[in-house]
């Protein structure tokens, strides 16, 4: 659980803490696959993957949503989060490192708004986002 924040202590520019994941495997991929209901088989057989002219397997978009979901709200309590959506900018495969960043783009009072990324170990974006908080006072 995030430590308490306050909006006194955010500034515009200030970027959240990094989030890092291991390699996306095939194991993790099944296993999101049991929990989202989502066996789309671009997701854990790569002769149907070539078959539908990918190189091969692909992560399911949700699963990376999911963590930048866990790196905003590893930040900011989910309880305080208003606002979060992201789009899609490129696929993730399996052994990608995925990496997500934040920063505070605008103060309103105790609203703020931040954007987000994630991309892969070759600074591929693989999606980009936003979100807003309202923040508690001191």
């Amino acid at each position: 659980m995030p430590q308490a924040i306050y909006s006194e202590d955010v500034h515009v520019g200030d970027a959240m803490p990094v989030l890092v994941k291991a390699p996306i495997d095939k194991v993790q991929l099944v296993r999101y696959a049991g929990a989202s209901g989502d066996f789309n088989p671009l997701h854990f057989d790569p002769e149907h993957a070539k078959a539908v002219g990918l190189e091969g397997t692909i992560a399911h978009g949700m699963l990376i949503m999911g963590f930048v979901g866990q790196a905003m709200t590893n930040w900011i309590p989910k309880k305080y989060i208003r606002k979060f959506g992201v789009r899609f900018a490129d696929m993730t495969k399996p052994g990608d490192v995925v990496t997500v960043t934040g920063s505070v783009k605008e103060k309103i009072g105790k609203r703020i708004v931040c954007d987000l990324a994630a991309k892969n170990q070759d600074g591929k974006l693989l999606i980009v986002g936003s979100f807003e908080a309202e923040l508690p006072s001191r």
